[in-house]
């Protein structure tokens, strides 16, 4: 061990708590440990540097994360100064992040499950698939890490006449920073989409998916959220534009409508929204309604086969734990035997999608004749209060978990938060044969148990 790391002066050092991480049930006994961390001065600068870019999240997950890999080695004393200094090398250095970075998001049974199902729902499309190159942006986000991990899945098992390309951009603005999928096929760019970008090669379809979805990120980075959703989209129209796309997929969301009156629920497409356009959320569905004028404008003046899709509470797998959904905020306070936190009465209601609905939902409109237009994906069944989806996380549990009503931390939630949201996916049936394959119960069993096993 260095002299950096094992003989530090007391006021150059800190001493670091991991929070507890979430594990499987067990009967057995389990020991509690408190492992302290000297960490050198020179190191805790990186830290305050990465939280400064990341935030208090991404400062917390970097501490967690990097806990865990020496725990992992077997070597007794404090986790060495230099292996974290090199772990947060690595994190700016494009090259090392695409051979397998620090923030590892682990593939799980769970996901490996879930991506060969979804490779068989989509069978039917292979020939859309193969030989054809997808530009994907925000590709590891909770959405487009699956939209890659299908395209690779169809590579390595053989499944097309031809492997499948992707160009995958991230800049990880809010997201892990990970072990980043990239081979001859899928090539990964390190990329802010409200920036332009050039591809020599052929492009067939591109699926915008950068964004910021969650509260908690769209209130922190307002500017940044307006500017991915119009000034990134802009670019990334006119790149379609210039490849002569065969598809353009825009990921809108269910914002776009607002909060909605009883008589426009479920939601259809053409209801036009009741949208504040300075309350605290309308950095996010103005950038959203604007992207898919934008989107309108491109597909009436140059004929880009645009297809707008608007999400609906989507669930699963992969989802960040601490973004403040109410979801994954349930499940995660749960696992620690922490009472579910309700914001106020708890009477909104919200019907929810598992993530490989999602999926085969977006692939399905994107491959559709149907341009110009906007599809809600998402799972009408059933549409239920966040009182009773607490009672659901709460009995899914094997340990008894109390519920308990608070005050609405923040005002996207205390002034803003919509009354309902369920869509209306008649026209996503009629156009594309779609129907959902998970319900709530099934899909938040297989989250719970990603949760569970998840290795961050």
């Amino acid at each position: 061990m260095s002299k950096a790391a094992a003989g530090i002066k007391k006021k150059t050092s800190r001493s670091v708590a991991p929070e507890r991480k979430s594990r499987p049930v067990s009967h057995e006994r389990e020991e509690n440990k408190l492992i302290s961390i000297r960490i050198p001065e020179g190191v805790i600068g990186k830290l305050r540097s990465v939280a400064g870019k990341k935030g208090n999240a991404g400062y917390q997950q970097l501490i967690k994360s990097y806990i865990t890999d020496g725990l992992t080695q077997e070597e007794a004393g404090p986790f060495s100064g230099e292996v974290l200094a090199s772990a947060l090398e690595a994190i700016d250095t494009p090259a090392e992040v695409a051979r397998g970075g620090a923030h590892e998001l682990v593939t799980s049974k769970v996901i490996r499950e879930d991506i060969r199902a979804l490779a068989a729902s989509l069978k039917d499309h292979y020939a859309s698939f193969s030989g054809k190159t997808f530009l994907i942006t925000g590709a590891f986000g909770f959405l487009g890490r699956y939209l890659v991990l299908l395209l690779k899945y169809l590579n390595q098992e053989g499944l097309l006449d031809r492997p499948v390309k992707g160009l995958l951009l991230d800049n990880f603005v809010t997201g892990y920073e990970q072990k980043i999928i990239s081979d001859e096929h899928l090539v990964f760019k390190r990329h802010d989409v409200i920036e332009p970008f050039s591809a020599d090669q052929s492009i067939d379809y591109i699926i915008h998916a950068a964004g910021i979805s969650s509260p908690v990120y769209y209130t922190k980075y307002p500017i940044e959220t307006m500017d991915v959703g119009t000034i990134g989209t802009r670019n990334m129209l006119e790149m379609a534009r210039q490849k002569e796309v065969s598809g353009f997929a825009f990921m809108s969301s269910s914002e776009v409508y607002g909060d909605p009156d009883n008589a426009h629920v479920p939601t259809p497409e053409e209801y036009n929204g009741n949208v504040s356009v300075s309350g605290p959320r309308s950095c996010y569905d103005e950038s959203k309604r604007f992207g898919e004028t934008m989107c309108q404008a491109f597909w009436r003046v140059y004929g880009v086969p645009v297809k707008i899709i608007r999400p609906f509470n989507v669930y699963g797998p992969g989802i960040r734990p601490d973004d403040y959904r109410v979801l994954p905020n349930f499940i995660e306070h749960a696992l620690r035997k922490e009472p579910l936190p309700i914001h106020g009465a708890g009477h909104n209601t919200r019907s929810f999608c598992y993530i490989n609905d999602q999926v085969e939902g977006i692939f399905r409109v994107l491959f559709s004749e149907a341009s110009g237009e906007a599809f809600n994906i998402g799972n009408p069944a059933p549409e239920i209060s966040v009182r009773e989806l607490a009672k659901r996380v709460a009995e899914s549990m094997p340990f008894k978990v109390a519920i308990v009503n608070i005050d609405p931390p923040h005002a996207v939630y205390a002034s803003s938060d919509p009354k309902r949201r369920c869509p209306d996916i008649s026209k996503l049936k009629r156009v594309t044969g779609f129907e959902p394959r998970y319900g709530l119960k099934q899909g938040l069993a297989r989250t719970i148990e990603w949760f569970r096993t998840r290795a961050l």
